[in-house]
């Protein structure tokens, strides 16, 4: 008599076999978790682009200044005095000159027309900055065009924007607040600031009537360690309304009220779906058992278990599982993987970002692919092992 093992692979292999002869219903496996994966990884590259463009935002040895208890800079208000105190706080890089390495600016929301839009515009972050934003953000890199010049109405747009937003080409001229601004650069970041538009500080004041007023201060720190001087040094100066924050940890906060929506959504397609994919599971494996009663029958007369039998019947749901899932995860990859969208961010205005097919999110689609096939084909098996050996060879 044959081993409880080799018991199992005789069965397993025969079964599948016979899995051609049965395409039709094991296809219903396939396309339907090829679906569930599909639709759950883009959703879950979705919220995965979005959190790695807003992290990379952040920088560990970089601090965000905000008025107290603003919490973000739209709602934020410094005044040119609150610059110039804290520029000469201690823990603050320097450059050769011995300037302060950080940028006062100041962030105003404006109107662009998506792409293939006509009308209905969303609101997008025009961020005036100083010319040591540049130093500062080492990343921000001009690919086309130039920077902006100080006391111009000149503007650099983000490479993300620039796709998303109609209107934005190198050389055209916008219209914000009634003045007229010429696009003479395109840059990159690799971060959110990609979705921004920049332009003179200065000019942004006088512009949109905020003379002497900024959204945040951003610099540079001596080192990790010096944030702790700074915010005692700030803190103990009574002229000093102000929150002190690590860029890393502000831009996180930022990630965690941006991708909250997108991941409750996530969860609630990929219950509804599974659900579904589970009972489709459910009722490919019993067909597929019915239509082999007499022949599961038969194995058992000759001496079979019933343990290979059951074990056979989950080997085949989980392999065409596998087979969907695999098949979901090139979908995903093939259609979304550095796909652009803009979603509303946490200071309501558009951020532009890619999904992201990584690794571990299809082997989490895998996981889950494998769990509905191993459901789906338990029952099934149970049932198949319990065969009545009499019944069935006398049936048909």
């Amino acid at each position: 008599m044959l081993s409880a093992l080799n018991q199992i692979a005789a069965i397993t292999v025969a079964n599948l076999r016979t899995v051609p002869s049965r395409l039709g219903i094991s296809l219903v496996i396939v396309i339907g978790l090829a679906g569930v994966v599909a639709v759950l990884t883009s959703l879950m590259a979705m919220s995965n682009g979005l959190s790695l463009t807003l992290l990379a935002t952040g920088k560990q040895d970089r601090v965000v200044m905000l008025r107290a208890s603003s919490q973000a800079e739209l709602n934020s208000v410094l005044a040119r005095a609150d610059i110039d105190i804290a520029k000469q706080a201690p823990g603050i890089a320097k450059d050769a000159d011995g300037n302060a390495i950080a940028s006062a600016e100041l962030l105003i929301i404006t109107e662009l027309v998506p792409k293939g839009q006509s009308k209905g515009g969303v609101n997008v972050s025009l961020r005036g900055v100083e010319q040591s934003a540049f130093v500062l953000r080492p990343e921000v890199r001009i690919v086309a065009g130039q920077r902006f010049k100080p006391g111009l109405r000149e503007v650099i747009v983000g490479k993300k924007a620039q796709s998303q937003f109609a209107g934005l080409d190198l050389g055209a001229v916008v219209r914000f607040r009634g003045a007229d601004w010429k696009i003479v650069g395109v840059f990159e970041s690799g971060d959110a600031h990609e979705s921004e538009l920049w332009v003179d500080v200065d000019t942004a004041q006088t512009s949109f009537g905020r003379p002497n007023s900024y959204s945040a201060l951003i610099a540079q720190l001596q080192s990790e360690s010096a944030f702790d001087t700074m915010k005692a040094a700030l803190a103990a100066d009574p002229r000093m309304k102000v929150d002190l924050e690590r860029e890393r940890s502000y831009y996180s906060a930022q990630t965690e009220q941006s991708t909250r929506g997108i991941k409750f959504l996530t969860a609630l397609v990929s219950v509804i779906m599974g659900f579904g994919a589970l009972f489709s599971a459910l009722n490919t494996m019993y067909s597929a058992v019915s239509t082999r009663t007499k022949e599961i029958a038969t194995l058992r007369a000759i001496g079979f278990g019933g343990l290979p039998v059951m074990v056979s019947v989950l080997a085949e749901s989980m392999l065409l599982a596998l087979l969907g899932g695999l098949l979901g995860a090139v979908i995903a990859y093939a259609l979304f993987n550095g796909y652009t969208i803009s979603t509303l961010g946490a200071g309501f205005t558009q951020v532009a970002f890619s999904f992201a097919v990584s690794p571990q999110l299809v082997a989490i689609g895998l996981i889950l692919s494998l769990c509905i096939g191993f459901l789906g084909g338990l029952l099934p098996a149970l049932s198949a092992a319990r065969t009545n050996i009499p019944t069935a060879l006398r049936a048909g």
